[in-house]
């Protein structure tokens, strides 16, 4: 391939992407004073300066940042603009950008994405996982998978999986602790609380819509999930977790629902995206994909 023939917005959006010239030179096959010149070339053209070199990183100035944003969104225009013209509705192809919490994303929309690249090898994926949760609505991002109640009425609404928070705890435990048969009981129980978005979540929530509380107390904490589920199987107490976490190690004896006739608010499993007037087809598709996975993941 030819530098020259690259398109400058082509060009300059994959060397934002990349954490140095020689990564650049690497992907396209090319020497880095090749990569280097056509910077140059393209930096002299717009006569501002793009980015800031170094032996070990890139880095974008402002500008650069500026024109990498303005490429990546112009690049992208015309790849919908093509398969909205393509009376074949080919092959899929562009940029999907993601954002997922941690452990659902680790877990299921992960190696779900990476099926749906080796389904569609034109197709890039770009992940990025996260403890908080993320209102995408400015950003770059065009997917955000979400757990639990939406809020953001800018955004369009695809649920993928139903889902609901359950209290669960190890055989060992519920055999020596004393019974639990209502929700008030918690509050004489050993409860380990999950830390989520900077905050101690000890009000577990029951009913239809959430309106019935108890303020649990116990002795561990932890912001991470699968840490917290770790205790519960060891038998240190009680959790309250997603069935799309627990349910496995439900089926496989290893924790048991406690208090199943108590009913639970739902945390739907769903998939945030833009609310244009027309959602891209690669967008759809990979929606579409994420639901028929979790649907054979989940059982749902």
């Amino acid at each position: 391939m030819d530098l020259t023939s690259i398109d400058d917005l082509e060009f300059f959006e994959q060397i934002s992407r990349s954490h140095s010239l020689t990564e650049a030179a690497r992907n396209w096959g090319k020497s880095v004073s090749a990569v280097s010149k056509r910077l140059a070339a393209l930096e002299s053209r717009l006569g501002v300066p793009l980015v800031r070199r170094s032996t070990r990183r890139l880095t974008l100035t402002e500008e650069g940042q500026r024109y990498a944003a303005g490429a990546l969104s112009i690049l992208q225009q015309k790849t919908d603009l093509e398969d909205t013209l393509s009376m074949q509705h080919g092959e899929l192809k562009g940029r999907i950008s993601v954002h997922s919490s941690l452990g659902i994303g680790r877990k299921h929309i992960a190696p779900l994405l990476g099926e749906f690249v080796r389904q569609h090898p034109l197709m890039q994926i770009d992940l990025e996982l996260s403890p908080l949760p993320l209102n995408i609505s400015g950003t770059s991002f065009d997917i955000a998978i979400r757990v639990g109640a939406l809020s953001d009425s800018r955004l369009k609404a695809k649920l993928l999986a139903r889902n609901r928070r359950i209290v669960c705890a190890a055989p060992s435990y519920v055999d020596s602790a004393p019974p639990l048969r209502t929700i008030r009981d918690l509050e004489g129980h050993n409860c380990i609380v999950l830390r989520e978005n900077n905050a101690d979540y000890s009000l577990w929530r029951f009913g239809e819509k959430g309106h019935e509380y108890v303020d649990v107390k116990g002795s561990m904490i932890s912001d991470d999930g699968d840490v917290v589920t770790a205790w519960c199987v060891q038998g240190l107490g009680l959790i309250m977790r997603s069935t799309w976490h627990v349910d496995p190690l439900i089926q496989r004896g290893v924790l048991q629902q406690v208090l199943p006739d108590v009913q639970t608010p739902s945390a739907d499993i769903y998939a945030l995206y833009p609310a244009t007037a027309r959602t891209p087809r690669r967008i759809t598709a990979a929606i579409e994909h994420l639901r028929q996975g979790l649907a054979a993941r989940l059982g749902s």
